[in-house]
């Protein structure tokens, strides 16, 4: 029941938190979209739900067990280093891995709001926090609160595919049900919830997440209607590059990942009784 209402509280926490940011949003734009002022107010919220959830406020009797849900403990050194190391080479990795797939099947996209009539500013801070707001809520409610009820539950390494199941479906609501998307979010998700599971805390999956949000809502996925399948222009240089990129940032992020566990047991070795 822990597992079941673990799962329930990330699904509706991730939901709630976009809902309020989609509101947030929709009134900036109607009203003052010169000044990003949906950002501040997001940004506070945000705040007061990762500190709630970490047990700085709120009742007393539950503190203790809702910063353990949580699981956002600061980290030493090398341990957050090579977290970080694997998770941004990894999103090169996704990066070059979404541009062949999408050359090579065929893939809805994903749908982008048009921020063409919008200031520079708005679009950037826009872009920011819809990254920050995203990777805060998925990380505590699911790699948080569900991967570790899973694990503390006797599931191991196998929560971080349990993980990465629920979330399938809702990805899928909103990128389509199709095996080439539903196959990106499986790699991505994967890799988030292994940080998680070596590290034992978010706080590295959060930055990841954040950082791969934003490149690919701002950078990767407008240009997605530029590139050609294959079958249409051929295989051209920038195809190959890509591929070369998948395969190289795969490897050099998986060996991160190595030496991101064998520095984290070292750390946790070492840690007083």
């Amino acid at each position: 029941m822990r597992i079941f209402w673990s799962g329930v509280f990330a699904i509706l926490m991730t939901a709630i938190v976009s809902g309020v940011w989609a509101a947030l949003l929709l009134a900036n734009l109607s009203h003052a979209p010169a000044f990003p002022w949906s950002t501040v107010v997001m940004g506070l919220l945000l705040w007061a739900l990762w500190t709630f959830l970490d047990g700085k406020w709120g009742p007393v009797r539950n503190r203790a067990a809702r910063s353990e849900y949580l699981r956002a403990a600061r980290l030493p050194r090398r341990v957050y280093s090579w977290a970080l190391v694997a998770g941004l080479l990894w999103l090169f990795f996704l990066a070059g891995f979404w541009i062949v797939l999408e050359q090579m099947v065929s893939v809805p996209g994903n749908k982008l709001p048009d921020f063409s009539a919008l200031p520079t500013v708005t679009v950037i801070a826009t872009l920011v926090m819809a990254a920050a707001s995203g990777a805060v809520s998925e990380e505590a409610g699911f790699r948080g609160y569900f991967q570790g009820a899973l694990e503390r539950s006797g599931f191991g390494a196998a929560a971080i595919l349990g993980t990465a199941l629920l979330m399938a479906p809702i990805h899928a609501l909103t990128q389509g049900f199709v095996w080439p998307t539903l196959l990106f979010y499986l790699l991505a998700d994967g890799m988030l919830g292994a940080l998680a599971y070596f590290t034992k805390s978010i706080r590295p999956g959060v930055l990841v997440h954040a950082v791969g949000l934003f490149a690919f809502f701002g950078v990767i996925w407008p240009r997605d209607k530029e590139r050609l399948p294959i079958w249409q222009s051929g295989a051209d240089i920038w195809f190959w590059i890509h591929l070369g990129q998948a395969v190289l940032f795969a490897v050099l992020s998986l060996y991160a990942l190595r030496r991101l566990a064998a520095v984290a047991k070292q750390a946790s070795n070492t840690k007083p009784a």
